[in-house]
């Protein structure tokens, strides 16, 4: 059971955390934790240290330093639990399919004949395909779904070739979308918030904006696309109709 007063001594929060009270004392030292209560000559530790040592661990795992913990800290104005959930939020990957790891095999079968490594080169440039080691004979598959698009266009006899000239052209657009978004962020939640100096109240806000953010906008491209995709049937198809109509005046 998690604590709810400060009752740890230091000794006992290196053991919850498995880090060693000379780095939780260096960690005091450069700023990112706050000072223990003291009670007569001893220093006692309670929740909010536990979760800022946890929020320091977790930001190291994702790359960061201790300079720019300091700094994510500073702009919490001190809470852990806020930045903790504004930082996974942010790092939180947007798509809601799990990579497969494919071999080299596994892509050229399904490139089919007309694939080769000019074809898998630019799979890779286009983040579709990540190598997984430096041998080359095993991919991660980022979005199996668009996999297996790939292959249904293939079934109905369109080259790979063509499939990632469409993908080109989707990702090109893709990209345009998601900085719209990320702008209306920026512009509309963000902004505001820096501007009223980070109140450590909003930041609980700024997180759930974040997170909603997903599937608003994943629900409103798809909303957009299947209205365009409509009239774009509508048209092109109707001009053919129209073409294949018997003209009455030959008869």
């Amino acid at each position: 059971m998690a604590s709810t007063q400060a009752d740890l001594t230091i000794d006992e929060l290196a053991r919850r955390t498995g880090m060693t009270a000379r780095n939780i004392r260096a960690h005091q030292s450069r700023g990112l934790l706050p000072p223990p209560e003291v009670r007569g000559r001893t220093g006692y530790y309670g929740p909010e240290h536990l979760a800022r040592l946890e929020l320091i661990r977790e930001l190291q795992a994702e790359g960061f330093n201790l300079e720019a913990i300091r700094r994510l800290i500073e702009a919490g104005n001190g809470s852990s639990a806020d930045v903790l959930r504004f930082t996974r939020a942010v790092r939180e990957p947007f798509e809601d399919e799990e990579p497969e790891a494919v071999t080299l095999d596994q892509l050229a079968r399904a490139f089919g004949p007309g694939g080769g490594p000019e074809l898998l080169e630019r799979a890779v440039k286009l983040g579709l395909l990540r190598p997984l080691d430096k041998s080359g004979e095993r991919f991660e598959q980022r979005s199996p779904r668009l996999a297996r698009a790939a292959r249904e266009l293939r079934a109905l006899g369109i080259p790979p070739q063509r499939g990632l000239e469409v993908a080109a052209e989707l990702r090109r657009h893709g990209d345009a979308v998601a900085k719209l978004f990320v702008k209306l962020f920026l512009d509309e939640v963000w902004k505001p918030f820096e501007a009223a100096g980070r109140p450590p109240q909003r930041w609980p806000d700024v997180a759930e904006a974040l997170e909603r953010m997903r599937p608003l906008a994943a629900e409103s491209v798809l909303a957009v696309f299947q209205l365009a995709m409509s009239d774009a049937v509508e048209r092109a198809f109707g001009r053919e109709l129209e073409r294949m109509r018997p003209n009455p005046r030959r008869h």
